[in-house]
């Protein structure tokens, strides 16, 4: 079986129908909670669902895991409790990570790009330590995943024991199916997807960095499908564990997103500004680019989805389905 924690969320139930599609048996590790996360599950086979409380009980029972994908976390930026963030971002993944190793189970998690701060140290995704020490993340969820994957690193020097395939993956701007549970973390996609259905113009933040135009402001942006390509090669490739980038390798604009959605609609684009929130002032990212050659120089050959390509697969293939968006 495979396991994947956080699989009724974003990116991990996009895994889960793609190990699904396979015939794999997927148990998933969640909270499902009051809203929407279970339709992200309602397509696929699952053989079960486990608390993230009962995970340590059910993995002393050395249930027979293939492969542990690790996606669970507290991933809201705005996230403000210390103790949370890290029982959850930096406890639990090592022991996942402990588990794995006396285990022989491959075992493949979420970093974040956050890790990268505001990009002024650039983005290369190099897993020494002095380049893990430089790197300043703007908020506390950066600060946790970078403390494991420094975590990860000083392991590794110690010869500590490891999994026999692992990676850490450092996830751009992603967007695509089963995010509508997120709210305000939700992508930029379904947000202005959202306020363009209701008859209302597209708003960005307006620009508060002098250089940048309103609208201007660029980040990675990737699809969910290639984030999950990426995902199946390394647990098959035992040779390229490491630290990755998991981005499109090219930055876009926030103006350039908001137009491809129009188009996908079939609409004249209505873009207006609004201020930047004040809980977001100078922890705001205005430019994000994944450094890909890494994974590339690794042997991962998939290309990247488009942005226009991307945006119209997801705006008229799934949100335009308003009694099933979901994948």
């Amino acid at each position: 079986m495979h396991i994947v924690t956080g699989g009724a969320g974003f990116i991990g139930s996009n895994l889960v129908a793609a190990l699904c599609a396979r015939g794999e048996e997927v148990v998933v590790v969640d909270r499902l909670r009051q809203g929407l996360k279970w339709r992200n599950l309602a397509k696929h086979p699952i053989a079960g669902i486990v608390a993230p409380d009962d995970l340590p009980a059910f993995l002393a029972t050395k249930p027979p895991v293939r492969a542990l994908f690790h996606m669970g976390a507290i991933s809201a930026t705005t996230e403000t409790d210390g103790d949370l963030v890290a029982a959850t971002n930096l406890a639990l993944p090592q022991m996942l990570w402990d588990w794995c190793a006396d285990a022989g189970v491959p075992f493949i998690y979420a970093s974040s790009a956050a890790t990268y701060g505001d990009g002024a140290l650039g983005f290369e995704d190099d897993l020494r330590a002095e380049a893990l020490a430089r790197l300043r993340p703007l908020n506390l969820y950066g600060w946790s995943k970078l403390a494991f994957d420094r975590r990860v690193a000083q392991m590794l020097a110690l010869g500590r024991k490891r999994p026999p395939v692992w990676a850490g993956l450092r996830f751009f701007n992603v967007y695509g199916p089963n995010e509508h549970h997120k709210g305000r973390m939700a992508s930029v996609v379904l947000h202005k997807f959202n306020q363009i259905m209701k008859g209302e113009a597209a708003t960005l933040f307006a620009s508060d960095r002098e250089g940048i135009a309103d609208g201007e402001q660029k980040r990675d942006f990737v699809h969910v499908r290639d984030c999950v390509s990426a995902m199946l090669w390394l647990e098959a490739h035992p040779e390229a564990s490491g630290l990755y980038n998991i981005g499109s390798g090219q930055a876009r604009t926030f103006l350039d997103l908001t137009r491809a959605i129009y188009a996908a609609l079939g609409r004249n684009a209505d873009i207006r500004f609004v201020p930047m929130p004040d809980d977001l002032k100078g922890k705001y990212q205005y430019f994000t680019e994944a450094r890909m050659e890494r994974l590339r120089g690794a042997g991962f050959t998939q290309p990247p989805t488009t942005l226009e390509d991307g945006v119209r697969s997801y705006v008229r293939d799934v949100l335009m389905n308003a009694e099933d968006p979901f994948a």
